[in-house]
């Protein structure tokens, strides 16, 4: 018994709990309007960042920066959100000033909470996705209009400074790794040579192709000495034919002429001969030269090559720097500057103040209701026939009176005291 089904009943339960409803919605109204006093408004500004791709066709200058733009920029975003950036921008600007009671730490959150970046992705070339963002909105929320721009563009500012030298520094790190590996590489092809140059001294092959070069030179002592072998048999036979009946002094002289020859080419012989038999030596030793040339030549040809593969890699480098530095790579530029607004975002101080006067409304009634709940009771014929399907024969209505004098009020609480007392007493003689 007790719920409100009927227009009727509704309008009986207002006249009844009229009191109660009308203290709900005036002191409604009064916290509705507090609260809509003291609310800040919100201001909201955005600067917007378009990326930009390269102005010169990777295939003709290709960039040595790797990675999609959405991750470069997602790591941007993790570093200005950091503590430390958001801090240094907290002292930049003095932000949240009147709120003293916050901790560092709280003023960090709430900077980070009101500002927000978010990437449009760029449209897709056929079926992949390359992970290429084509614009970057930055938004920040502050209590004012000029704070907000000023933030805004602060983390703009910061996110291009920031993917500028990211771009530089991974292009600079790239170009002095090569260039470094290509110093360790001329620095072991010149300690190669260097032994390769010892060994040849300490084997005499200071000649390139010497094994070759022996072999030719041996050959040609050979025939040189066969040649001094020809001139001493013709000097030795010479001196046998020397006319004996000749004068004795023209003998002598002849003799002489032909000794000395003969030790001449005695001597030549013998020194083309010791020669021959160092080369020999030498030569016999050519099998393990042979194989410890053929190493250092391989271990020579395998540092020319890598030479090569780091030196296309530095020149690739050394380009993707040249672009990066010159401005001719990916870059951000502003196509929306952040604006003052002109508005706040948050609802007006107005609106605000009639929703909470329609919300206080709203509770005076459900609590009137409440209360019918908490004491269901018939209080009308129409409930009583709808809720008993008996129609009553009369109805008497509550005959106290509606205002009561402080004196009758006075004199009936004596006769509740005075009744108590005599219930109580009856009690205690029972016992």
């Amino acid at each position: 018994m007790g719920p409100i089904y009927t227009w009727q009943d509704f309008l009986d339960m207002t006249r009844r709990r009229l009191g109660v409803i009308a203290f709900v919605i005036i002191a409604g109204c009064f916290a509705s309007l507090y609260w809509a006093m003291s609310y800040v408004h919100l201001y909201q500004s955005s600067e917007v960042i378009q990326v930009e791709q390269p102005k010169i066709n990777d295939d003709l200058a290709r960039s040595t920066v790797e990675g999609s733009s959405a991750r470069r920029l997602q790591l941007i975003q993790q570093q200005l959100m950091a503590r430390v950036s958001l801090q240094q921008i907290i002292d930049k600007f003095n932000i949240y000033e009147n709120l003293t009671a916050l901790k560092p730490s709280e003023k960090v959150q709430l900077l980070r909470q009101a500002v927000t970046i978010n990437g449009v992705a760029a449209a897709r070339e056929g079926f992949s996705d390359d992970g290429t963002i084509s614009v970057l909105t930055i938004t920040a929320q502050m209590e004012q209009a000029q704070l907000a721009r000023d933030v805004a563009h602060e983390f703009a500012e910061q996110t291009r400074a920031l993917m500028a030298a990211q771009r530089r520094e991974q292009t600079a790190q790239t170009l002095a790794f090569f260039q470094q590996q290509e110093k360790v590489v001329l620095d072991n092809i010149a300690a190669l040579e260097a032994e390769l140059e010892t060994y040849r001294t300490a084997n005499d092959l200071t000649i390139e192709g010497g094994v070759e070069f022996r072999l030719s030179e041996v050959a040609q002592l050979n025939e040189a000495i066969l040649d001094l072998d020809r001139e001493i048999i013709s000097a030795q036979l010479a001196r046998t034919r020397i006319d004996r009946t000749a004068r004795a002094s023209t003998v002598q002289r002849e003799e002489r002429e032909l000794d000395t020859q003969l030790q001449t080419l005695t001597q030549q012989r013998t020194l083309l001969d010791q020669r021959r038999t160092a080369l020999r030596a030498t030569i016999q030793g050519s099998p393990e030269t042979q194989r410890t040339l053929a190493d250092f030549d391989r271990r020579m040809e395998q540092l020319r090559t890598q030479l090569e593969a780091i030196a296309a890699r530095r020149n690739d480098a050394q380009v993707g720097f040249n672009l990066e530095v010159g401005a001719q790579g990916e870059r951000l530029t502003t196509i929306e500057e952040a604006q003052v607004p002109d508005y706040p975002i948050t609802m007006s101080k107005k609106k605000r103040a009639i929703v909470g006067a329609m919300g206080a409304t709203g509770l005076a009634f459900v609590i009137a209701w409440l209360l019918e709940l908490r004491r269901p009771v018939i209080r009308s014929a129409r409930q009583m026939e709808r809720e008993t399907g008996i129609l009553p024969v009369v109805s008497i209505p509550e005959l106290a009176p509606k205002y009561q004098s402080s004196k009758w009020r006075l004199a009936r609480e004596k006769r509740r005291a005075a009744g108590k007392a005599g219930r109580a007493a009856r009690m205690a003689r029972h016992s």
